[in-house]
């Protein structure tokens, strides 16, 4: 779908066949933007904006392929139109779906998110799906990474079956770019950091950085990843993100891009995607995290997840907008200065190339 390949100078004759695998949850994700506040018992409150697309591991999973990285997933379909509708947006993506299964009589997962104030509440309802990830999966593709969540109940490397995919790709080369959910048990079981012997990277949030290293700062706790992944990165919010590159030697902190935020959905999921394509097409630590905390700030402007994962052509459009601004401000300046490494990736004029699509069942991306 797009004119660009991020990784078209790495690629060889006995590349992967992909360069991404996948698994996780599929949700079909309802968004309600613009509330002008939550609703109260006995009220009803009308929202300014609404989408609908696919969610959950969907979100990494379209970032990816928008940004001309070659994209499989396994997870599990219901047979119902939710189930449908996600299965065929994510084909339409470029997302190869192999290894996913559509289960009749399974309820497809659904989540309902409230944006308000900068932030969002959200309501899902699910069910377990009939069979557990190695059986579903198989024997995963070959790839040059892989994206997943860590989970003390699922360790990887210790024979669990329900990460056996994840061990076998592992040993057949993939690399492992980690993240972790939030622990709603406040337990943040340290474990869980056990895993990261296995991980290439690990790219938590600041809250959870320092509630599973038991540091008191965001620095701290990514130099106590540091010493367990080569590439540790801890995003912290509108502070930034921080990160150490220990195979290139590299330790950067970056500011994050000021935009107005329309719902924050999946924007953690697109800054991995755009993070991992800057790793792996061999980027400087630098420009891969101002690539990834753009790809990050676009996403938030729009509405849902995954249909408001940036592509190339959005970011084109963007950098020749910003580039040709009059503003000489400090902050201005700082802006241009940063992003100048596009020059090298975006050509003089906009590209034709994947473009965000309006998050509705009736509308998919441009190509």
């Amino acid at each position: 779908m797009s004119t660009f390949d991020p990784l078209a100078s790495q690629r060889g004759g006995d590349d992967p066949e992909f360069d991404v695998f996948l698994h996780g949850t599929v949700f079909l994700d309802i968004i309600f933007t613009g509330l002008p506040q939550m609703p109260e018992d006995g009220t009803e409150v009308w929202a300014d904006g609404m989408g609908s697309c696919p969610g959950g591991i969907a979100n990494l999973a379209v970032a990816a392929a928008r940004l001309g990285l070659r994209t499989s997933l396994g997870a599990a379909f219901g047979d119902d139109d939710y189930g449908q509708f996600c299965w065929q947006s994510l084909q339409d993506e470029g997302v190869e779906l192999a290894h996913s299964k559509r289960y009749a009589d399974w309820h497809s997962p659904v989540t309902v998110s409230l944006a308000s104030d900068h932030d969002r509440r959200m309501v899902t309802h699910g069910h377990q799906p009939h069979e557990d990830a190695t059986t579903m999966i198989g024997t995963a593709p070959r790839a040059r990474a892989l994206l997943l969540d860590l989970s003390p109940d699922e360790p990887l490397g210790k024979g669990d079956p329900g990460r056996a995919w994840a061990d076998g790709a592992r040993e057949a080369g993939a690399k492992v770019f980690a993240d972790v959910g939030w622990d709603q048990s406040g337990q943040w079981n340290p474990a869980v950091l056990d895993d990261l012997a296995h991980c290439y990277a690990f790219t938590p949030n600041a809250a959870e950085a320092m509630a599973y290293t038991r540091t008191t700062t965001p620095q701290e706790a990514l130099y106590a990843i540091a010493d367990r992944v080569p590439l540790a990165v801890v995003t912290n919010g509108a502070e930034g993100v921080l990160a150490i590159d220990s195979e290139s030697d590299e330790e950067v902190s970056i500011p994050a891009l000021r935009v107005p935020a329309t719902d924050p959905t999946g924007a953690g999921d697109v800054f991995g995607a755009a993070l991992l394509t800057g790793t792996l097409a061999g980027w400087p630590l630098s420009h891969r995290l101002q690539f990834a905390g753009l790809c990050s700030a676009l996403s938030v402007q729009q509405f849902g997840g995954s249909l408001a994962a940036p592509g190339w052509g959005d970011i084109a459009d963007w950098w020749h907008h910003t580039r040709e601004l009059t503003d000489t401000s400090s902050h201005a300046r700082s802006v241009r200065r940063r992003y100048a490494f596009l020059d090298d990736l975006i050509p003089p004029a906009p590209v034709h190339a994947t473009r965000r699509a309006a998050a509705t069942i009736a509308r998919l991306s441009d190509a």
